[in-house]
């Protein structure tokens, strides 16, 4: 884990890639005394760009300027967001037909997402504390992206068709990737020129 850096303000503008591990809570206090991004990431004046659920992990968006903060967390700015998702049993192709069409959730249609079988299991972290497995039940990975930020929605989505979500890690956020780092680590990253 890389290690938070003396408390500091940070007067120049600044944006933390971090991996997100699993139940930590995408703020910098709690009053319940759970983990928050405090407990690995001490520099002042940064917030998070979106959320990612405390029971799921991997990249969130940290930054001071408040325009990029704006364009990652603001639904209507379509900013694809892609995860890998473990589900449980095996989704039939029109199982997925209908996560790519979009599907009926208690908030209306869903935009059509950008979904595929991952064919081989990732090579991903393990985690703290495992998933639940059952023996007579298979579980499939998924890449699914989408371009919507409601609440929940990639598990709610999986879950209309029949598959609840078993894990969730965001690895994508527009043009910003998890690349390599693990799960409590962050680095520093660069603008895009377009931003």
């Amino acid at each position: 884990m890389k290690k938070p850096l003396p408390n500091k303000r940070s007067s120049v503008p600044v944006l933390i890639l971090f991996n997100k591990p699993f139940q930590v809570l995408c703020q910098f206090t709690d009053s319940e005394g759970r983990a928050t991004l405090a407990d690995y990431i001490n520099i002042s004046d940064v917030y998070a760009a979106g959320r990612l659920d405390y029971d799921s992990e991997g990249l969130v968006i940290l930054t001071n300027i408040g325009s990029i903060q704006h364009k990652i967390a603001e639904p209507r700015h379509k900013l694809p967001k892609t995860y890998l998702v473990q589900v449980e049993g095996v989704p039939d192709e029109e199982a997925l037909k209908k996560l790519r069409k979009g599907v009926l959730l208690n908030d209306g249609m869903t935009k059509p997402a950008i979904v595929e079988a991952v064919n081989e299991s990732p090579e991903v972290w393990p985690r703290t504390p495992p998933i639940r497995y059952r023996k007579n039940i298979p579980d499939t990975w998924l890449k699914i992206t989408i371009t919507e930020g409601r609440n929940r929605q990639v598990r709610r989505m999986t879950a209309s068709v029949g598959h609840p979500t078993l894990r969730l890690i965001r690895i994508k956020t527009g043009p910003w990737e998890l690349n390599g780092l693990k799960p409590g680590e962050w680095k520093e990253a660069s603008i895009p020129k377009d931003w």
